[in-house]
C-alpha cells in the first residue's frame, strides 16, 4: 500500500494558511475532503473565525466533511476512510487544548503514531499550524513550555513531511 502524502503549512495569524490548505487539498482530488477542526468557540472572535471558515468551505465546488476534534487526535483513525484527504486546522490550537490536561510526552507520541496510521489510509494529509516561534521566549513558564512543545512538534512534522510551506501575506513559500 502506498503511503499518503504529508503536507505541512505554517505561517502567522491570518496569513492565508487555511485558504491555501483548502485549495491544495481540493486539487489533490481525494475521495472525500475531511476538515478536522481543532478550534473551540470560547469567545466571540473565535466564533466568528469558525463561521468564516465554514462559509468558505460551503462556497467551494466540492463537498467537505467537518470533524470537530479539539483533543484526542487519535480518535480520527476510526472515522477516516481509505483515500480520504484530510486538512487538520490547526496544531497550535489543538496543542493549547491538550497542554494543561494531558501528559505531553504521551500526547506527542500518540500524535505521531496517529499521523503514521492515518497516512496508511489517506491520499493526502495537510496539516496547518501557526508560527508562534518568531517571538522571544515568554517570561511565563507555561508559555515557554508551550513554545518548546510546538517547536518540537513543528520540527518533527517538517522532517516527516513530503512538502512544507510557510505562508506570508497570502503567498506560500515552499521550503521542502
Amino acid at each position: 500500500m502506498v503511503r499518503g502524502k504529508l503536507v505541512f503549512i505554517t505561517g502567522g495569524v491570518r496569513s492565508g494558511k487555511s485558504s491555501f490548505a483548502e485549495q491544495y487539498l481540493m486539487n489533490e482530488q481525494a475521495l472525500r475532503n475531511v476538515y478536522v477542526a481543532s478550534g473551540v468557540a470560547t469567545d466571540k472572535e473565535m466564533e466568528q473565525r469558525i463561521e468564516y471558515h465554514q462559509r468558505d468551505r460551503a462556497s467551494y465546488p466540492v463537498e467537505w466533511v467537518t470533524i470537530e476534534q479539539s483533543r484526542h487526535f487519535e480518535q480520527l483513525t476510526v472515522v477516516i476512510k481509505q483515500d480520504d484527504g484530510i486538512l487538520w486546522d490547526c496544531v497550535t490550537t489543538w496543542l493549547a487544548n491538550e497542554l494543561y490536561v494531558s501528559n505531553m510526552e504521551q500526547v506527542e507520541k500518540r500524535l505521531f503514531e496517529t499521523i503514521d496510521r492515518l497516512l496508511e489510509k489517506v491520499k493526502v494529509m495537510v496539516i496547518v499550524s501557526n508560527e508562534v516561534l518568531d517571538e522571544h521566549l515568554s517570561i511565563y513558564e507555561s508559555v515557554v513550555r508551550y513554545q518548546q512543545w510546538i517547536g518540537r512538534i513543528h520540527q518533527r512534522l517538517v522532517i516527516n513531511a513530503d512538502e512544507a510551506y510557510e505562508m506570508e501575506y497570502g503567498l506560500g513559500h515552499q521550503w521542502k
